[in-house]
């Protein structure tokens, strides 16, 4: 049987993710899961690519069930760095943000004390923003099931899924094997065969059926130790060897939900089609 083995969501795009036994699943992806973003002062994104340093970023949300007037929060630490807490905003006032083709997507600036802290981290200016409430961040036509499909501030859908077998295949090619970690998954899966998932186009888990719509083609964000900084070729020469596509190396399905629900770790994986 074919089970769930690890859920993570990322609070802030290319900072941090945290391992959660369960999870609500909203259309746009794990709940909670890059709804933040750092960006430019001009509002264009910014990822590990260019400022590794956003690793070693913890981002703890402190969610709040009631009173409903209390905002959520969220405490960003570092290492030997001072800690910041601050109220997340959601809605209001809105400023137009840039993330790969998504242009002008409605964002809500996060404030000047979160801007200070994450420039003086980072040694240049930058903001932290939310995306919007109610706004729609389309994906890719090409790939989409329904024509509202959407997700957060993900590179371009709302999920990824990995295998550990996927993993354990990879790390067999490798002097040094990598953690799951690397390839920032929000679902991973367990006992069943080394890229099963390529294969997969619809699962269901628990109430929550999905689509697996694209290959995931890796980045060098793969290549950065998330503890150290350190970056190598490995694994993206190794992937490239023999995970070849017209996309690019890949690893890793991007995935769809087609409904809402909750995922739990040890639930089955059903292969739909």
């Amino acid at each position: 049987m074919i089970q769930l083995s690890n859920l993570t969501y990322y609070p802030i795009k290319a900072c941090r993710g945290f391992d959660l036994q369960a999870s609500n699943v909203e259309r746009m992806g794990l709940e909670h899961d890059r709804r933040m973003m750092v960006v430019t002062p001009e509002g264009e994104f910014l990822t590990q690519r260019e400022y590794p340093k956003l690793a070693l970023i913890t981002p703890t949300l402190r969610l709040r069930s009631a009173p409903l007037s209390e905002n959520d929060s969220v405490t960003l630490s570092a290492p030997n760095f001072d800690s910041i807490q601050f109220g997340i905003q959601r809605s209001g006032a809105t400023i137009p943000v840039n993330i790969w083709k998504s242009e002008g997507v409605s964002a809500v600036d996060q404030g000047e004390e979160s801007a200070q802290w994450l420039s003086d981290w980072l040694g240049t200016p930058v903001r932290l923003v939310h995306i919007a409430d109610g706004f729609l961040r389309k994906v890719n036509s090409d790939y989409a099931v329904n024509a509202d499909d959407h997700t957060g501030f993900a590179d371009g859908y709302p999920i990824l899924i990995l295998s550990e077998a996927s993993l354990q295949d990879l790390n067999s090619k490798l002097d040094s094997a990598l953690p799951m970690n690397r390839f920032r998954p929000n679902i991973v899966v367990k006992d069943c065969a080394p890229f099963a998932e390529d294969s997969w186009k619809r699962i269901r888990i628990g109430d929550v059926e999905m689509a697996l719509v694209k290959p995931c083609a890796r980045c060098e964000v793969t290549t950065t130790d998330q503890v150290t900084l350190e970056r190598k070729k490995e694994p993206l020469k190794t992937l490239g060897g023999y995970r070849k596509h017209k996309l690019g190396a890949i690893f890793g399905m991007n995935v769809i939900p087609l409904n809402e629900g909750r995922l739990e770790i040890g639930m089955e994986v059903e292969i739909l089609e």
